[in-house]
């Protein structure tokens, strides 16, 4: 532990902040926090996420695990900032027009649906050309890095869940069993909640686990013994990787080595995406 430098005292508000200067294993780090963040024009927020190395995948001993979720090291070599959110309603239209999923009911702060993987790449090439920065889907290693934010437990907080943690079993027909905690929150049944409607993890990122499903970049494959793989091409038609389950089933779909995937081309009411702003 660093020894404590006595300053004189200038009110408590300048004793708390040399306090903490001065003990610098208590001030956000890797372990626990990200603390620099960007905003663009149309209230994306990103969140930098530094380099680091991170055990992918699952042990043989979690629950319900499947079978492609084989635990392997990663090295994430470069800084990125990943979206805070979801990307909203409000984001899509800001980008893509009004007329543009123009029947989609639903409050600006609800995550987009309905878009498949093609969508998010024209989105993302729309943004792009704005020039105020390089956006792209996650990789699925960056997602699962940023989504466990340091942890190695089933979930980012711990190894079991309930429905204050995060959105999942919102279905009246498929899996009922947290419709009744949170429509007593004044979250509507069979559908996503707004974002930021629960708390979010250790490194400020909402909506990880559960709400919707997330597109990611890569392709759907069974893991390499060596580094994961993060080149893919926008003109095949290979199953595309998707993240963090849904508002629609079952809670172990949260978990932050579960993996499932779909036809780029498919449009899951389940399933938007989040952004990667690139760092340099």
């Amino acid at each position: 532990m660093r020894s404590l430098l006595l300053l004189p005292a200038k009110g408590l508000g300048f004793s708390i902040a040399v306090a903490c200067l001065c003990l610098g294993f208590l001030l956000p780090s890797q372990g626990n926090a990200q603390d620099e963040k960007i905003t663009n024009d149309i209230g994306m927020t990103f969140i930098k996420v530094l380099p680091g190395r991170f055990t992918m995948g699952s042990p043989i001993t979690e629950r319900l695990r499947n079978k492609d979720e084989n635990q392997h090291e990663v090295t994430i070599t470069s800084a990125f900032y990943l979206q805070e959110t979801e990307v909203t309603l409000k984001q899509w239209r800001a980008v893509m027009g009004k007329r543009w999923l123009s029947r989609r009911k639903g409050k600006d702060d609800m995550p987009v649906t309905k878009v498949s993987w093609f969508d998010c790449t024209k989105y993302i090439k729309k943004l792009n050309r704005k020039g105020k920065g390089r956006y792209r889907l996650p990789t699925e290693a960056e997602w699962e890095y940023a989504c466990r934010a340091g942890s190695v437990t089933a979930y980012s907080w711990g190894e079991g869940i309930d429905c204050s943690k995060a959105m999942f079993a919102n279905n009246t027909k498929k899996d009922k069993e947290c419709t009744l905690f949170y429509e007593s929150v004044k979250i509507a049944a069979n559908g996503p909640a707004s974002v930021k409607s629960f708390a979010p993890n250790a490194w400020g990122f909402y909506d990880m686990h559960g709400n919707v499903w997330e597109w990611c970049s890569d392709v759907y494959e069974d893991y390499l013994a060596g580094p994961s793989r993060t080149a893919y091409s926008t003109m095949d038609t290979e199953s595309r990787v998707r993240r963090g389950g849904s508002w629609y089933k079952h809670a172990h779909y949260l978990r932050s080595a579960n993996r499932t995937y779909g036809h780029p081309n498919a449009k899951f009411k389940t399933t938007g995406f989040r952004l990667v702003l690139e760092a340099n």
